[in-house]
């Protein structure tokens, strides 16, 4: 009796010490294979788009700790005509954000107001002063939009925890509801996954990912029309040239100590067109003839030198959050707003753009 009991103790402690090396085991196993995978390349967090809004959310969001995957569908230097000017309060967003470096060795230029022309008149609209928190004077900066983007993007993939590539995301990966990740096809061409916790969705106002989250359809309001005269400099560089004529408005400031942005807004119906001439006749016959002197011989050199006319719908589109978890969507493929409405607007990227980062609203006088 005694040998049996014996017997079953040793059996039992045997087995008891056999499972608990065994289970310690499987949860080393389980540690390591949880490290390896955090250690494997995998991102917190993955940012479709490098724009603006996609670079500059890398590095704060890389800053902070988060491992983030950017992919971006173009490389390459943007050439838009849209997010040219940047208000103060949006220079005061880039220093919270250590990105204000960006606006360096960019050739970008100080505005500190916009002439207003109508009617054979002139008024000066200067950016406000009172209540000023800015620990620099508040002035915009203009500037050519594509090279400030390749600064956010250099200083965001700067930093470790960051991974900018280019592909174009193909679709969202979801599961029950929930956003996993997506489906992008990679530079060589090879179609892949991405996996992270968070989807941010900002991929500008063309976003293929759009209609799946929240399908919001964008209203084409009006047509941006606009070209650079080059080798040239505004009497007033420093301002901001907007005039009020028909059929709508036009505009010119500095980007560089060289370029001169030139543009103006028109109508849906009856768009002249570029590809024959019609566009460059418009603009002799109709809209420099409205122009003051001292800005028409500026407007017209880039036309005269055949600058490339280019032409971008402004585009309007209400905010509407999406129901599925595990996704965010900012910036242009959020909601938008004609560009003109946001001139003196607060905020980050404003004057030619469609969207603005959520700062306050600083209401001008006329």
């Amino acid at each position: 009796m005694y040998v049996c009991v014996w017997t079953l103790c040793a059996f039992v402690l045997t087995w008891t010490v056999l499972y608990i090396t065994n289970w310690k085991k499987k949860a080393t196993e389980l540690e390591d294979a949880v490290v390896e995978e955090k250690n494997d390349g995998a991102a917190d967090v993955i940012i479709v788009g490098a724009g603006v809004g996609g670079s500059a959310l890398a590095y704060a969001l890389a800053k902070d700790g988060r491992r983030v995957h950017v992919i971006e569908r173009d490389m390459r230097e943007p050439e838009r005509m849209l997010g040219e000017i940047m208000q103060p309060g949006g220079r005061l967003m880039l220093s919270k954000l250590g990105l204000q470096d960006c606006l360096e060795e960019i050739d970008a230029q100080k505005a500190t107001g916009m002439s207003l022309y109508k009617d054979g008149k002139e008024t000066v609209a200067t950016f406000p002063m009172d209540n000023n928190s800015f620990p620099y004077e508040p002035s915009a900066r203009t500037f050519h939009n594509g090279r400030f983007v390749q600064r956010l993007r250099h200083k965001a993939s700067s930093l470790h925890n960051v991974r900018l590539e280019e592909g174009t995301v193909k679709s969202l990966i979801e599961e029950k509801g929930v956003i996993k990740g997506v489906t992008y096809r990679n530079k060589a061409g090879e179609e892949t996954t991405a996996f992270a916790a968070l989807t941010v969705v900002c991929d500008g106002c063309y976003s293929n990912l759009r209609r799946s989250l929240n399908g919001n359809n964008a209203k084409v309001l009006s047509y941006q029309v606009g070209y650079i005269s080059k080798n040239c400099r505004l009497e007033e560089p420093e301002r901001l040239h907007l005039i009020m004529a028909k059929p709508s408005y036009a505009m010119l400031f500095q980007i560089s100590s060289t370029d001169v942005r030139c543009g103006f807004e028109l109508l849906p119906d009856n768009i002249p067109s570029i590809s024959n001439g019609e566009m460059v006749n418009f603009v002799k016959n109709t809209i420099a003839p409205q122009l003051p002197l001292k800005l028409r011989k500026i407007f017209l050199k880039g036309i005269d030198e055949g600058a490339h006319i280019k032409m971008a719908p402004n585009k309007s589109m209400g905010a509407t959050l999406s129901e599925k978890k595990g996704v965010i969507v900012l910036g242009d493929a959020f909601n938008m707003r004609h560009p003109s409405s946001c001139v003196w607007n607060d905020g980050f990227i404003v004057g030619h753009s469609h969207s603005t980062s959520p700062s306050p609203a600083v209401k001008q006088p006329w």
